[in-house]
């Protein structure tokens, strides 16, 4: 039985979609923040980093003539868009949150400091860390493995909109194979994308588990928590 007491959950700017083929599906974002907050009143101690695919993404800016540098901060914009949003739906809820971002931003956002969001996390604020790492050719899975790492994450919980990590997409493959467990050497050497390999590694090098989990599912991010056999725990 899984017994998590703080958490970095990542999802991604596509999740934030919903059945739109761009922007903020609000209903979506409604439904990540009951989620969440369900964690919240459990006790539990969750940071946030969203990715920004919904709204731009830097490589396809790239393939569209962009600078890689130039395309990667529009991406890392786009994160804090949808983090505010995702802020405002947690408010909604009656829980309180906060946006950090890894570049100076106010008043939109806190400038990310490690000690300071590991006191907000106790104070029992939701910590949405957006910007990615604040570099360029990052992706916001390294992001999310990194901030979890500097907050003393127990498990890096990776919402997809599958139930796990497959041998192959799923959604492409019907015979995919789905695995209940996997170490971090054997995602990366069989280059399973359902994370990047940096976010992989770093998690690999810092013994971090990961759960992967449908996101899509209303109460598996809780259970993904719980239930030993709910996804894929990486470790």
């Amino acid at each position: 039985m899984r017994n998590y007491k703080r958490v970095l959950i990542k999802l991604s700017g596509e999740a934030l979609m919903g059945d739109k083929t761009f922007g903020i599906d609000h209903q979506s974002v409604e439904g990540y923040a009951t989620q969440i907050s369900e964690l919240v009143h459990e006790g539990i101690q969750p940071g946030i980093v969203v990715g920004g695919g919904n709204i731009f993404r830097g490589l396809e800016g790239v393939g569209s003539g962009y600078d890689r540098v130039k395309g990667d901060q529009m991406g890392m914009l786009a994160t804090v868009i949808n983090s505010l949003a995702l802020q405002s739906a947690l408010e909604r809820t009656g829980v309180h949150a906060r946006v950090y971002t890894a570049i100076r931003m106010e008043p939109f956002a806190e400038y990310y400091v490690k000690e300071q969001a590991v006191e907000s996390l106790q104070q029992g604020y939701v910590n949405i860390v957006a910007a990615g790492t604040g570099n360029p050719y990052f992706t916001t899975d390294s992001a999310a493995a990194l901030r979890a790492l500097e907050m003393n994450a127990e498990v890096l919980l990776k919402g997809t909109r599958v139930d796990g990590v497959y041998s192959e997409d799923p959604e492409k493959n019907p015979d995919a194979v789905k695995y209940d467990t996997i170490t971090y050497n054997e995602a990366i050497e069989k280059r399973l994308n359902v994370m990047d390999m940096t976010a992989f590694a770093l998690c690999r090098d810092n013994n971090l588990p990961i759960v992967v989990f449908n996101i899509n599912t209303p109460g598996q991010m809780k259970k993904a928590m719980r239930e030993d056999h709910v996804g894929t725990l990486v470790q």
